[in-house]
């Protein structure tokens, strides 16, 4: 049973990296990014407008520019690939992806820290 859940959450994986490399690609070679419908409807920038720039960036290295483009995602991102990585070994192991509590308070304080970050950009 965990040799077919691993085989399924690694199928799911490669997909969504190519899906992902895929999109990166597209936006080196086009200059064309799907548009924040947020901002195109307010003019005001969403918790994560710059996701897309701070991708492109962390895969070129260039940790400045990633930085100015959503530095609040950016240093959550080690929180949330660890959060990620527990769900998956908890999904092969145990066929679950609920955790302990600690673990969904953690996730709902990232979120309200996006939130909050979506409003102070664009008061500053």
């Amino acid at each position: 049973m965990e040799r077919t859940r691993l085989r399924r959450l690694g199928g799911g994986c490669a997909l969504l990296l190519a899906a992902g490399l895929g999109y990166a690609l597209w936006v080196r070679l086009t200059g064309l990014a799907i548009p924040c419908p947020f901002r195109a409807v307010t003019g005001l920038l969403c918790p994560g407008c710059g996701v897309t720039r701070l991708c492109l960036a962390l895969l070129r290295g260039d940790f400045p520019a990633a930085w100015s483009a959503n530095p609040v995602l950016l240093l959550l991102l080690p929180v949330l690939a660890a959060l990620a990585v527990r769900m998956a070994v908890r999904y092969v192991r145990e066929g679950r992806t609920a955790g302990p509590r600690w673990e969904s308070a953690l996730l709902w304080a990232a979120v309200g820290l996006l939130v909050a970050w979506g409003v102070v950009r664009n008061l500053i």
